[in-house]
């Protein structure tokens, strides 16, 4: 897909789940045996062009997760390249038993596209939402995690999944009019995380579409006379452990997710941390070990603590400590 300040703006304003589909659509002229199974959502996933093009293509199994994960599996083991996608709920925890058999035990490579994962389905109820899937997953063998900034590396990150010999999980976070985090063409690479900004005090590690709100954290800081570096850590599994070495030149570490404060992105650097004879304070933000009620998108990244304020509040508090 041709990267253009045009097609980077339409890409955001559309955001991440239907800029997937367009990425889709435009792969499937390329890729012969590429097939995309879906649990009825085409419209939601921007994938009825792709439908209505690639007929042999494309399976709507209904809404039957479970078989959509054993389905995969078999055309996998047949030598399809092979996509499913739903809601990221329904993808993860719905029918984590098969992808624990299925694509874990048995090996068979597979790229589950996680839809509106985090809080962005809130309106919909906290049943919609999606916290505890990168945990789910991250401890399932064989399984690569992948939470893209914007909907620019939305398109990078599934086209390195296609080309992986692993199965992938792209956790799509977000909605319309997703915030730009890069606005020119750029190398991606699963596990190899971007440097952003470069600070001398803090590092902030984040990944999904929350990073937009940890840019704006740093201009908030600079006032407060603390500079801070902001890496995407865009692959969660497997961790980049190079940038979390140089982030040990920090006087603290930060990492802010849309994600159970348990099991995500902040547990997997504290894990390589603890294997270290000396380390930074951390500082893990996300969402605290409980359901709460549903609402909008921005209702409730506030009430989780996840706005730029709220997050500078946080780090502040403990960064004086």
């Amino acid at each position: 897909m041709e990267v253009s300040d045009r097609n980077i703006k339409i890409w955001s304003t559309i955001g991440s789940r239907a800029t997937f589909g367009l990425a889709a659509f435009e792969l499937g002229k390329k890729i012969d045996n590429l097939i995309v199974l879906t649990c009825d959502v085409s419209t939601s996933a921007g994938l009825d062009r792709y439908r209505k093009t690639y007929t042999n293509k494309y399976l709507d199994l209904g809404i039957a997760e479970q078989n959509m994960i054993g389905v995969a599996a078999g055309l996998s083991s047949e030598g399809y390249n092979v996509v499913t996608t739903t809601f990221a709920p329904f993808q993860t925890i719905r029918c984590c038993e098969q992808i624990k058999v299925n694509v874990g035990y048995m090996k068979q490579k597979v790229c589950m596209v996680g839809l509106a994962s985090g809080l962005a389905l809130g309106n919909l109820g906290f049943t919609h939402c999606c916290i505890e899937d990168i945990g789910v997953l991250r401890s399932i063998p064989g399984i690569k995690i992948i939470s893209p900034a914007d909907s620019l590396e939305t398109i990078k990150a599934f086209e390195a999944a296609l080309k992986s010999n692993q199965s992938t999980y792209l956790r799509l976070t977000g909605t319309s009019n997703n915030p730009i985090i890069y606005k020119k063409d750029y190398n991606f690479e699963i596990g190899k995380s971007i440097k952003l900004l470069n600070g001398k005090d803090i590092t902030i590690f984040s990944a999904g579409s929350i990073l937009s709100e940890c840019l704006k954290v740093t201009e908030i800081l600079k006032k407060e006379g603390i500079a801070a570096s902001v890496v995407n850590m865009h692959t969660i599994k497997p961790i980049d452990k190079e940038a979390i070495d140089e982030a040990c030149n920090s006087k603290m570490i930060i990492s802010v997710e849309e994600h159970n404060v348990f099991g995500g992105l902040g547990t997997s650097i504290s894990e390589y941390l603890s294997s270290l004879k000396s380390h930074p304070k951390l500082l893990t933000i996300g969402i605290d070990d409980y359901y709460s009620k549903g609402g909008s998108y921005n209702f409730l990244k506030e009430k989780h603590g996840l706005s730029a304020n709220m997050i500078v509040s946080n780090i502040l508090k403990n960064f004086k400590n």
